[in-house]
């Protein structure tokens, strides 16, 4: 090859990778032992352990009770204040409580380690899943899926930013713009009494009726609140039901992002493709603990309110955590800005040395 065609395939746009369930990828997946495979844990001793994945409704109680209160004010003030810009701050908050703090509730709940009894769980799972527009039986089914194969390309359904990635994509999504679209065509499909290839290989069928009859509802209270909309002459009925999840879902992004995007993918330990940051009390409350995602993956049964103890039993064996939101994104940002020309630049951990089981 001469300097020149050198050159021009360095400055090529990459080819994208699959990231699809279906096809070449997924069935590489699977012939590299990479799908459904033992992942490394960090040793625990067992009563330890044990102690950890105990289940309480007390914790779970104290912050969803301040949780909806915390909605009902701030939802409230700015219905009564609507009309001025004195309601801006406060549907600002509902907007975050509603768009990202449910997004952290589905996903405990989700996972029923939240409360200790199942009917909570699951009243809590539904309500916040329609918040945020996360359809209760296909992605209960999909983060089982991403747990279990966490960042494996062809398998994960839930990798935040594919490589290389779409800064374009990247911005809307600060508005939630690209996934209330999908969820919004995926309604209409499921409402129909259809699920596309993909669903169709990690949802049971047995769960397919639910899906269903679940989009039928939920596009009946999306039509009777545009409805009151029309009626009243006012986006006030919006403003509480609908749009908080795209003026509220930045912070959820901001998160998610944080968890995995620049990290290894393919390998089967999730101190390479996971990060702990430290956050203050206020982010830990709305985000639930899942600031310790590393945490949380490794040992995904251990209850919200455990991790932090979770973290001291094993932050010897696992990378440093960032000190905060800043630290991370400082390494966040130029990764995926590298990875626009080089889809295979990630961030490298340091694992300790002693317990290191995987190459990234």
């Amino acid at each position: 090859m001469s300097d020149y065609s050198a050159a021009f395939e360095r400055r090529a746009r990459p080819a994208r990778r699959d990231y699809r369930l279906t096809g070449d990828q997924a069935a590489r997946a699977v012939e590299q032992g990479l799908a459904s495979a033992t992942w490394y844990q960090s040793p625990v001793p067992r009563k330890q352990m044990k102690a950890l994945m105990q289940r309480r409704d007390g914790p779970a109680l104290r912050d969803t009770g301040l949780w909806l209160l915390a909605l009902l004010v701030t939802g409230g003030a700015g219905c009564w204040l609507w009309g001025s810009w004195a309601c801006v701050p406060f549907f600002f908050a509902y907007g975050v409580l509603y768009g990202s703090a449910a997004n952290a509730r589905w996903h405990e709940c989700g996972h029923g380690t939240a409360f200790k009894t199942r009917w909570l769980n699951d009243a809590v799972y539904h309500l916040a899943s329609f918040m945020i527009m996360f359809e209760p039986q296909v992605w209960r089914w999909s983060h089982a899926r991403h747990h279990t194969d966490t960042i494996i390309v062809g398998r994960d359904p839930e990798i935040v930013e594919p490589r290389p990635p779409s800064l374009p994509k990247m911005f809307l999504s600060l508005f939630s713009l690209p996934h209330v679209l999908k969820t919004s065509a995926a309604l209409c499909r499921h409402a129909g009494g259809r699920l596309d290839e993909q669903e169709q290989t990690f949802i049971p069928e047995t769960q397919w009726s639910r899906v269903f009859w679940t989009a039928r509802l939920w596009l009946l209270i999306y039509a009777v609140t545009l409805g009151a909309a029309l009626v009243l002459h006012s986006w006030l009925p919006l403003m509480i039901i609908g749009l908080p999840t795209l003026y509220g879902g930045w912070l959820n992004y901001v998160w998610g992002v944080s968890q995995h995007v620049g990290l290894a993918e393919d390998v089967l330990d999730h101190r390479y493709n996971c990060r702990t940051i430290y956050m203050s009390a206020l982010q830990r409350f709305l985000y639930m603990n899942m600031n310790y995602h590393l945490e949380h993956h490794m040992f995904p049964m251990v209850p919200y309110h455990a991790l932090p103890k979770l973290h001291d039993a094993i932050r010897h064996d696992c990378p440093p955590p960032y000190a905060n939101l800043w630290q991370a994104y400082r390494e966040i940002l130029p990764t995926v800005w590298r990875q626009r020309k080089d889809p295979t630049c990630h961030v490298r951990r340091p694992v300790p040395e002693r317990h290191d089981s995987a190459a990234a």
